[in-house]
């Protein structure tokens, strides 16, 4: 009699034991399927928040690349412009060369340089990488010419941003001759109350060729800098004229 209640009695303990463990480790799996659910849904939300985030920053980002890169043009530019100046002035007072004649014709000829007084070796006026355009994949300037349309409408741009009838000269004895022969003269001066048009851009030859007075970019982008008062990259001329 002991021997049955103390085995029924162990059976009936070892049953309440394995039930309540069963439905202990039930509510444990339905709690870490709940708590996998919500990490889930929270990281969804992270997710979306971030991509939100990175739309809204994508735009500030390219601005800021084109500007970094509408920097360096300029850099570029100007020093192509100083380079021009002095390759023109040693054609004018070493060669006693005039006009066109004076200027170069190649981006070469900037790149090679011009020879030293008394040395057999060239003074080097230009960088290869200035002579590189960043804001096109192809990099290549375009020339501008003298007595062209698109110095007129730059000489108008740079009046009205320095907000004067007169046009800054150079104080050197060879650029107020290079100006005099490259400017066409001023006719009418009445639209000076604008800037050039954004939209006009028939006076800009891009396979413009010959003597060049100055170079431009081949981009006809609308930029992020305002160079002398100018918003559009192809409008942008890098020229000695101009310069005090």
């Amino acid at each position: 009699m002991t021997n049955r209640r103390t085995t029924a009695d162990h059976n009936i303990c070892w049953s309440s034991s394995t039930s309540s463990s069963a439905v202990s480790q039930s509510v444990s799996d339905r709690i870490r399927h709940s708590e996998g659910g919500y990490t889930l849904v929270a990281l969804l939300a992270m997710m979306s928040v971030l991509a939100l985030f990175a739309m809204a920053v994508a735009p500030s980002m390219q601005q800021q690349a084109l500007r970094e890169r509408e920097k360096e043009a300029i850099f570029r530019g100007e020093q192509v412009a100083d380079a021009i100046r002095l390759y023109y002035r040693y054609q004018v007072r070493v060669l006693g060369k005039q006009g066109a004649q004076a200027l170069p014709s190649s981006m070469d000829n900037l790149i090679q340089g011009v020879p030293k007084p008394g040395g057999s070796k060239n003074l080097m006026i230009l960088r290869a990488s200035a002579a590189r355009d960043p804001l096109t994949i192809e990099g290549e300037w375009r020339y501008v010419l003298p007595r062209t349309e698109a110095i007129t409408e730059f000489q108008q741009a740079i009046m009205f941003y320095t907000g004067g009838n007169v046009v800054p000269q150079s104080r050197e004895r060879e650029m107020i001759t290079l100006q005099q022969f490259a400017v066409p003269p001023m006719i009418n001066t009445t639209n000076l109350g604008t800037t050039t048009s954004k939209s006009n851009t028939s006076s800009f030859d891009d396979d413009a060729s010959g003597p060049f007075v100055g170079v431009a970019s081949r981009s006809k982008q609308e930029s992020v800098i305002a160079y002398y008062g100018i918003e559009q990259h192809n409008q942008w001329i890098f020229t000695p004229l101009f310069r005090n």
